[in-house]
């Protein structure tokens, strides 16, 4: 075996080397950004918003709902309308702390109003607004204010 045969043994080698790395590189981080990309939010039947009938015959008008929900758009002093910007949603519990009774959660996006915070700004009393009336503990910094 002469020279020029070893060299262009160990170029070939060399290269079919880095080759092999390279795509099994490319395969790592290929896989690894299919892995790590949240996955998209499932939408469950119970989820999804009631359909109402119309009916074609009318409705007498009540005065005391129009009042009812003008009070309901009235927020208390020191409460705000906030949503929701967690994006995997938000745990509701009894009482603010992390080892507290968990009491339901918060869907992502969701309009909730902020009654009051902790004093250390960590917790913040919320009640759903979606017609529930669920009052519980957030953690702080996970909504955003709308007004």
């Amino acid at each position: 075996m002469n020279l020029y045969g070893f060299f262009k043994f160990l170029v070939g080698f060399i290269l079919a080397i880095l080759l092999l790395a390279g795509a099994s590189a490319a395969a790592v981080l290929y896989f690894a950004a299919k892995l790590t990309r949240m996955p998209e939010k499932p939408i469950f039947q119970n989820e999804k918003p009631v359909v109402q009938k119309v009916s074609t015959s009318p409705q007498p008008t009540v005065a005391t709902s129009n009042t009812k929900s003008a009070n309901e758009n009235e927020l208390a002093p020191g409460t705000y309308r906030a949503i929701v910007v967690e994006p995997i949603g938000l745990i509701l519990r009894d009482t603010p702390s992390r080892n507290s009774n968990r009491i339901g959660g918060i869907s992502y996006r969701e309009e909730v109003i902020v009654l009051e915070e902790s004093s250390d700004k960590r917790w913040q009393k919320v009640r759903v607004d979606d017609g529930s009336d669920r009052i519980g503990w957030v953690s702080g910094g996970n909504t955003e204010r709308l007004d």
